[in-house]
């Protein structure tokens, strides 16, 4: 049995749809609410969906679980809830860690590039408590994340019990199907289909930063499968351990992503520039790029899809097609 914490969100529905391929008995901790989530799910089912506030009780019982894959987050960027985004990014990871560090119960968990801030300590997913603190995240997700990455740092340097596989990947931007429930905080990719599906131009936000031309902000950002492909690596390498980014090693800029989306619908390669709102100043990541060589010495050697074929693929084959679900 493998539990799946947001399991029926943008990721995590990847994952239950490659773990149902598998034959793998899921269990999924979500909300489905009244929207359309469940499409995520619609066609991969788990033999049980649990929400979040029932895990607890699930865990007491003691199922008999091989892995956990905590995915499930407040991830919105945007959110001001300190109190509620500690007790769901933080408390409930660490009480998943403890559980499964008793249990022996292999654990990986989503931790976050925006934990990197403005980038000036630069990309480096050292597991190293000095590195670690002088990461400066700029917004309450990022510093919330950050926080369960310390927390584990500190674990693992004390002695103290851990799961017998534990590892954290700090994903960055990550694009692809069944993401619509996120309303904000869909990726760009979504965005900008969807001006060039109503006949706009595709819109981007000016620079807010001196030296960097509009247009010219860069973000590693990676596609879905590739996340996902890494994560059932990793459930096929019970030996590897650590914190490790997830992108796929190169910057690329807005003005690419934009052209990129533009190939896919056959549209004008044109863009409109506009203002940055105000509640984006000073909190928003000019420039992200992994530092994928700790993955690749650990033994991970697929290709990532590049930015093109990425787009391409999801405009063409999901935003385009009548059923856009994975």
């Amino acid at each position: 049995m493998i539990l799946v914490t947001g399991g029926a969100g943008f990721i995590g529905s990847h994952l239950q749809a490659a773990l149902a391929k598998q034959g793998a008995e899921t269990v999924i901790v979500d909300r489905l609410r009244h929207g359309g989530k469940w499409r995520n799910l619609r066609a991969h089912p788990p033999v049980q969906i649990i929400p979040p506030e029932g895990l607890d009780e699930f865990l007491a019982r003691h199922p008999p679980l091989e892995m956990v894959f905590h995915l499930g987050a407040i991830s919105a960027t945007t959110v001001t809830d300190g109190d509620l985004v500690w007790e769901t990014n933080v408390a409930l990871s660490q009480r998943l860690w403890v559980w499964c560090a008793a249990r022996g119960v292999r654990l990986v968990y989503a931790s976050s590039a925006a934990t990197y801030g403005d980038g000036s300590e630069g990309f480096d997913d050292a597991l190293d408590l000095a590195a670690l603190r002088r990461l400066r995240p700029l917004n309450l997700y990022g510093w919330s994340k950050h926080a369960f990455d310390l927390w584990v740092a500190g674990e693992v340097e004390a002695g103290r019990p851990r799961p017998p596989q534990w590892v954290g990947l700090k994903f960055f931007n990550v694009y692809g199907p069944n993401e619509y429930h996120k309303g904000g905080m869909v990726s760009v990719v979504k965005v900008k289909s969807d001006e060039i599906a109503a006949g706009q131009k595709p819109r981007l936000f000016r620079a807010d930063r001196e030296g960097i031309k509009d247009g010219e902000q860069k973000r590693d950002f990676i596609w879905v499968g590739d996340v996902v492909e890494v994560m059932l690596w990793l459930g096929a390498h019970p030996e590897v351990n650590g914190l490790f980014n997830l992108g796929t090693g190169v910057a690329r800029s807005y003005r690419e992503l934009a052209a990129a989306v533009a190939a896919a619908w056959g549209a004008p390669d044109e863009i409109e520039f506009i203002a940055m709102p105000e509640a984006l100043r000073g909190q928003y990541q000019s420039f992200t790029e992994a530092r994928m060589d700790r993955l690749r010495k650990a033994g991970y050697t697929a290709p990532f899809t590049t930015l093109e074929a990425g787009v391409s693929r999801y405009v063409k084959d999901f935003l385009r097609a009548p059923d856009p679900y994975r």
